[in-house]
């Protein structure tokens, strides 16, 4: 073997299994020979038609199948979207993960809701830091976010060095920490960038995002005109500089500051605990002691600020909060944009509020949010910054990725060097020859309902939206199949289809139908029970379609004495 064959490169694979054509479920998979370092383990949230479903996590059914190449897990920031699903992951795969105290802060209170058969090994790293897995070495570095401890990763590999941005803005004046590291990005792109992966949430908006400290003078401007009232405020709760800002303004205003919703008091307290939040003595209360505290006196810092069924905030607007009953002397503040399908909740609960008097702030109304992630005129400064070979857009819908290659294209990048991924588990290859999508991998969605973990899936869904469209029937009939003649029955029970007492006509023709098809079987000597359970769905789902113009789920029960 000659010199030259033994250094030639193996090719670098690129893929995601999450973030691709979707918000949320971030995970970018990065796999040279036998070595795989991925980037994020993000949930997604159901969409409309997963009725019943929790949570939407990434098919890891590639990684499970290559495990022993797995060298790390590295986190970019605690956001669900990118930490949510290690909890699930990791019971089926046990590599070590490696983040910034505030992100393992988060991840260790969520993965003590489960239980694992191995124990996780976490690893806390510091914006700057270098650590070696397998082949790569993977460097963290300091971002601005929503979320405080936010990096991007920069991945050196035998092929060049992967830039993977993470979700970032570029905040001149961050509430707490230092402006995003932009120098090293800088000294990185003079090395030379391979491949860039650059979220692309806000590629379509023009300008730069606004900074975190635009919320605060405007809240600083609420709570001053607001003195009278009790008020409530929901964010998101990772974001622990918006809770801190809060927090700060209460105090300067003598107000109390009481925290609802099991998610913000879990991040509330992982912030104090690390020092990430700093909170005056005396200024927080809890939950249940607030009716000790004058209304005027009291600020609530609370979930729900996407309607989220059952968040406290939801709770509230439908009077099913046991310890907070809105009125009109409260100011609520829901200090968050929709995320692109929550329109809809979110107008629920303030249409309920308005009907109860109380005074509601949103962003439309007043500055009350600012985004955690870049605008496009910060998204180019990343691609000046690194100046990469090639460039393939995550995190977003597909416009979003089409957006960003328009926009690279703008910054002079060639459109063949340019990948945008058709869907998950596209392949991206990388050899000293130059990059092309070669392939694919298992992916897709895995539902979580409950405790099971993938048990929900397409047939599953498919009945539960014809169950909540058209209802259900059940037929029940015992039959005495050595005599060839019905025992009793068919009986039919109704749920979701029609109301069985201003319809008993046509139920009545309905069990006929079930009768006649069922004697019929009986006199051809037919005791294939599923082939006359069949030929009864059919016989029925053809007489009420015809009468209803509906098709409800059929579920004979037959019982042969």
């Amino acid at each position: 073997m000659t010199k030259k064959e033994k250094t030639k490169l193996l090719p670098l694979r690129i893929f995601s299994l999450g973030g691709i054509d979707e918000i949320g479920k971030n995970m970018t998979v990065i796999e040279y020979g036998d070595d795989i370092v991925i980037v994020d383990c993000g949930l997604g949230f159901p969409d409309d038609e997963m009725l019943g479903v929790d949570l939407v996590i990434p098919d890891i059914t590639y990684l499970i199948e290559n495990e022993d190449k797995i060298k790390g897990i590295v986190l970019t920031h605690g956001h669900e979207d990118h930490i949510g699903a290690l909890p699930y992951v990791l019971k089926s795969i046990s590599p070590p993960v490696y983040g910034t105290r505030l992100t393992l802060g988060i991840a260790e209170n969520k993965l003590l809701e489960h239980r694992f058969e191995v124990q996780p090994k976490l690893f806390c790293v510091d914006p700057g830091n270098k650590i070696r897995l397998g082949v790569f070495t993977v460097e963290f570095i300091h971002v601005n976010h929503s979320i405080a401890d936010a990096c991007a990763i920069s991945i050196s590999t035998p092929q060049g060095t992967v830039f993977h941005t993470g979700d970032f803005k570029l905040d001149l004046t961050p509430i707490e920490g230092d402006v995003m590291d932009i120098a090293r990005i800088g000294e990185i792109g003079k090395k030379g960038v391979r491949l860039l992966l650059c979220e692309s949430t806000n590629v379509e908006r023009p300008g730069y995002t606004p900074s975190e400290r635009n919320v605060g003078r405007s809240l600083d401007d609420i709570f001053a005109k607001n003195t009278d009232k009790r008020i409530i405020i929901a964010t998101f709760s990772s974001n622990v500089h918006r809770v801190q800002q809060i927090i700060d303004i209460s105090a300067r205003m003598n107000r109390k500051v009481a925290i609802t919703g099991r998610s913000m008091q879990n991040i509330v307290s992982a912030a104090i605990r690390l020092g990430y939040m700093n909170v005056p003595n005396g200024v927080l209360v809890d939950i249940n002691e607030i009716r000790r505290v004058k209304p005027e006196n009291l600020t609530l810092i609370t979930t729900g600020s996407q309607g989220e069924p059952m968040s406290a905030l939801y709770r509230m607007a439908m009077s099913a909060h046991d310890k907070v009953e809105l009125g009109a002397k409260d100011l609520v503040i829901i200090s968050a944009h929709a995320i692109p399908g929550n329109e809809k909740l979110i107008d629920k609960i303030v249409n309920e509020m308005f009907k109860k008097s109380v005074t509601v702030l949103y962003d439309s109304l007043v500055e009350v949010h600012v985004s955690g992630h870049a605008c496009r005129e910060e998204i180019k400064l990343m691609h000046a910054l690194t100046k990469p070979d090639y460039f393939m857009p995550v995190h977003g819908e597909y416009k979003h990725l089409i957006c960003h290659k328009a926009l690279a294209e703008e910054m002079g990048m060639p459109s063949n060097h340019i990948f945008v991924p058709p869907a998950v588990g596209h392949v991206l290859e990388i050899t000293e020859n130059g990059a092309k999508w070669n392939g694919t991998v298992p992916s897709g969605k895995i539902l979580v309902d409950g405790y099971g973990v993938g048990d929900v899936g397409n047939i599953v869904l498919r009945d539960r939206k014809l169950l909540a469209e058209d209802g259900l029937i059940v037929v029940v009939a015992t039959v005495d199949s050595q005599d060839g003649y019905i025992v009793s029955g068919p009986d039919l029970i109704s749920r979701g289809f029609v109301y069985v007492r201003e319809a008993e006509g046509l139920m009545e023709q309905t069990r006929l139908i079930a009768r006649d098809t069922l004697n019929d079987c009986l006199d051809a000597n037919n005791h294939d029970w599923t082939d006359v359970k069949n030929r009864i769905k059919d016989a029925m789902t053809r007489f009420l379609a015809g009468k209803t113009g509906r098709k409800p789920m059929i579920l004979p029960v037959i019982m042969d004495i």
